[in-house]
């Protein structure tokens, strides 16, 4: 990939940010190349993919493409625009790709791309201020008759046994409740946030679509675990370990800290009963025609 700056002047870390989605890209492809092929249609000329990260889901959607395809890529950060059209390129390189640096959180992603077949959202709706505009919005990038995707949360992730043999039993249910409440404070402070008190077909129906349908795929990574899965888990438990410390859970994230030691007797990397399994739902929606 090109050159990528480690810290930029909006105090992210990008060379960490980009080796953490490329890990989870690498874990998914295999359900997210399935995924690409069930979403798209025959006819299906044209894509776009809000918050593309590092390109994992736009590369599985362009080489579904038919010769002739297009993919714009929309994204707030250059960095990852940058990376996901290098990965475009690698994994379909037939493909005609587009950019757009544009928040998807403001009006300014109606004009990103002309109207598509197929406008695709994996875990980025939840993100944005007021969730049930930003489904508006992009509901507008949808051509009559094409569909809007988004793939959100379905069942919470579990990597590890309910008993991990260090502190109290149960630690990853509350590590996870740990997640909820960062994200619940999280959003009460995010300026211009608004709640949505209804599921997400709810949402993509309030917003014109119709036919609104969801299913849900799983990504199972049985134990022992290696590659990967192993990487991904190790990220998970590194954020989970952060979030434990600042809503002062601080017995659960020493524990946390024990199996993340590579020294350590108890590192993940080193037991075999670490897993990776979650279930993602995915909602579609059609544009009216008329």
């Amino acid at each position: 990939m090109g050159h990528v700056h480690s810290h930029s002047s909006d105090g992210i870390d990008w060379d960490t940010r980009l080796r953490q989605l490329r890990e989870t890209d690498a874990l998914t492809a295999p359900e997210t190349a399935a995924l690409a092929e069930k979403l798209l249609l025959p006819a299906d000329r044209t894509v776009v993919d809000i918050g593309s990260g590092a390109g994992g889901s736009a590369a599985a959607l362009a080489a579904a493409l038919p010769a002739g395809g297009v993919v714009t890529l929309v994204d707030s950060a250059p960095e990852l625009l940058t990376a996901a059209v290098e990965h475009v390129h690698e994994t379909a390189p037939g493909a005609e790709v587009r950019t757009a640096e544009v928040d998807a959180a403001t009006d300014e992603v109606r004009t990103a791309a002309e109207p598509a077949d197929l406008v695709f959202a994996s875990f980025a709706v939840h993100h944005l201020p007021d969730q049930a505009a930003g489904i508006r919005r992009l509901s507008a990038l949808v051509r009559p008759g094409g569909r809007l995707a988004i793939v959100e949360f379905g069942l919470p992730t579990r990597v590890l046994p309910w008993d991990v043999g260090l502190g109290a039993p149960g630690l990853e249910g509350r590590l996870a409740a740990a997640g909820d409440e960062w994200f619940r404070r999280m959003r009460a402070d995010m300026p211009g946030a608004t709640r949505l008190p209804t599921g997400w077909p709810a949402a993509l129906t309030a917003s014109g679509l119709e036919r609104v349908h969801s299913w849900s795929y799983l990504i199972d990574r049985p134990a022992p675990l290696s590659g990967p899965a192993l990487d991904v888990v190790v990220r998970r438990l590194e954020g989970m370990r952060e979030t434990a410390r600042t809503e002062g859970w601080n017995e659960d994230a020493e524990v946390v800290d024990q199996l993340l030691d590579v020294d350590g007797q108890h590192y993940v990397g080193h037991r075999d009963d670490v897993y990776y399994l979650t279930a993602n739902t995915v909602h579609v929606g059609t544009r009216p025609r008329g």
